[in-house]
Order: C-alpha cells, then structure tokens, then sequence
C-alpha cells in the first residue's frame, strides 16, 4: 500500500524543520542566537514514525547543534550549553511521546477489532435473498473509530415467510451495544418459533421489561411478508416503512394507532395495534432508523427521504442502498450525527 501524502509530509517535517534551523543560524550568525531552533526537529519526529525515526531525528539535532556551535564559536559557552540542552531534553521527549504514542495506537487497533467482532455477533451479513426478497442493508455508526452502535437489524426465513426488524435503542456507545443485544437476541428466538407476529412482539416485550432498565427503550418495527406479498406491521413508536411501488410511486406505511417505544408500553397505551400492508412484485419496502430521516444539513433542514426514493430504482438493492446512504452523508455534509440502519426488501 502506498504511504499517503500527509504521512510522508509529517514523517519530512523533522528534517525540515532542522535544514530551517540550519540555514537560519548560518544566515544570522552567532550574534542572533539561533541554535536552539533545532530542537523543533524533534518536537515534530513524534507526531510520525517509531522510536527509530525519532532516535534518528534527535541523533542528527544533536550532531548539528555541536557542529553549529563550534561555527560560531559558541561551543563550551552558556549560550552554546544551553542550546545543546534543549535539544538533548527535546529528544528525550520525542521518544517518550512516541512511545505513548504507538502505545495509544496499539489499544485503538485492538478496540477497533474488539468493535468489529461485536458487529459481527450482533449484526452478522443478512442474506441477499430470502423466500423471493431481495435484501439489502447499510449501517453506519455516529461513533468515531467503531463501526456499530445502538440501531439494529435482522432479517429471517420462518414458517410463515419472510420477519425482519429494525430498532434504535436509546443512548450511544457500549451501553447501546448491550440493549440492542437484548432485544436483537429475544428476536432471533421468537421470529423463529412465534405463530404470529403479534406473539413476536410479546417476547420483545417480556425481554425488554427484564433487562432493560426503567429509563431505557427502544423503538422496533416488526415486519412479516408472506409467499403472497402481504405484509404485516408492528411498530413500537418508530419511523414507519418507506415503501415504493414499481411505477415509482411512494407512501410511509403509517401505523393506525401510535405506540411507545419497548421498554415503555406499561406506561400507557398498551401494545401496538397490528397493521397491513402490500407488496407487490416489483414493489420494495425501506425499514429505516431516525439517524437517517433526521440527518440535517447546515441549514437545520432534515433529510427528505421520501423526495429521493428515486435513488432506490438501481437494478441492484446493495447499490441503490448504497447510493441512499452516501447521499444522506451528502446532505449532512459530514459524518452523521447519529447512528443509521437501513433494511431495503424488494419483491422481484
């Protein structure tokens, strides 16, 4: 792999800095008291580079510092002693930074893959197709140098047809982590042995009310589609479904009656009502987290997913995933603010 243009830049600026040195001590002379210019040499060898490359940059200040002195016979004197000192301290203080430096990188290395085999665990690869579907999915984490957080999705093959789910649990980080496991691990039990969708969102419930705490929840949307097309829809107080019929035409697949989130329906309005929906072949239904419609731009602005449903025509469901998220990031103009899972499921 070939070195980026801004680490080969940081890994020159030491022998930079010290030839500036050199040449502004030989311009000015001994008069204007330049040498300890060349302890910026080894201030900047630790933002680069192993402990070598900074030995070797506080190796070369040092030598020039003696040499220099000797120039403008300054060797011996305070003036002379005291650059070289600073350059010497310098030194010893680029390895140190170094040293923590590579230290610090080593325990981001192992977080990293810490990171990526926890979304393995939680968010293993979805099929592409199942029972007919086409399936896709994106997910994109607001936490820097990690690539999971607290949305979640699944989807399964079960004896009634196809059952996914897609959530947002509340908060960020690790804590997220363990809430989304808890309500991603009762459904991965129940979408395989519930009769009906309803009895799904029951064991979500039972989980929900045990291990989560009285100030955390989730919101879910459960949806089931059968051999037919037909779908049918739980919605735990979230985003509700995009879906897009084949001659381009797009509807959110609203509810009848609101719902809190889980961890929250004991507090007043009981269970979500079940709902249906249709899917026709050539039609496809996008399940969604808030970190997507409520991505804004530097105007305030929310990002308007049902204008760009024409993003989700391309022939293939990865790359018309694909092309809805990286224009949700357009729209932001940066990194997301919040984590983001899509699910796309397209009858063929």
């Amino acid at each position: 792999m070939n070195p980026q243009p801004g680490s080969v830049a940081l890994f020159l600026l030491p022998y930079v800095a010290i030839g500036l040195a050199v040449a502004a001590d030989l311009a000015a002379g001994p008069a204007l008291g330049l040498l300890p210019l060349l302890a910026l040499g080894p201030a900047f060898a630790s933002l680069k580079g192993g402990l070598p490359h900074a030995a070797c940059v506080g190796l070369v200040a040092l030598g020039l510092s003696v040499l220099l002195s000797l120039y403008d016979n300054l060797f011996g004197t305070a003036r002379g002693v005291t650059a070289l000192v600073a350059v010497l301290g310098t030194s010893v203080a680029s390895l140190v930074a170094t040293r923590l430096r590579q230290r610090q990188q080593r325990e981001l290395v192992r977080a990293r893959t810490v990171a990526e085999v926890a979304q393995q665990v939680l968010l293993p690869k979805v099929p592409g197709t199942l029972n007919g579907l086409q399936i896709a999915v994106s997910y994109s984490s607001a936490t820097r140098d990690t690539q999971i957080g607290g949305d979640f999705y699944e989807a399964v093959h079960s004896p009634v047809g196809v059952r996914a789910v897609v959530g947002d649990v509340q908060g960020k980080g690790l804590n997220a982590v363990e809430r989304a496991a808890v309500v991603l691990g009762a459904y991965r039990v129940a979408a395989y042995d519930e009769a009906t969708l309803a009895d799904v969102g029951s064991c979500l419930e039972r989980a929900a009310g045990r291990r989560l705490s009285d100030e955390a929840f989730a919101t879910v949307i459960l949806a089931e589609v059968s051999d037919n097309g037909g779908v049918t829809l739980i919605n735990y107080g979230h985003p509700p479904p995009l879906i897009v019929r084949s001659d381009g035409t797009a509807s959110f697949a609203e509810p009848t009656e609101p719902a809190l989130p889980l961890g929250l329906t004991e507090f007043g309005g009981g269970r979500p009502p079940v709902y249906r929906a249709a899917l026709d072949p050539g039609d496809q239904m996008l399940l969604y987290t808030d970190g997507t419609t409520e991505a804004r731009n530097r105007a305030g602005e929310f990002y308007p997913l049902a204008e760009r449903t024409h993003l989700l025509r391309a022939l293939d469901a990865h790359a018309a995933l694909e092309g809805l998220r990286s224009d949700v990031v357009a729209h932001t103009g940066g990194p997301l603010a919040d984590d983001a899972a899509l699910l796309l499921l397209r009858r063929r």
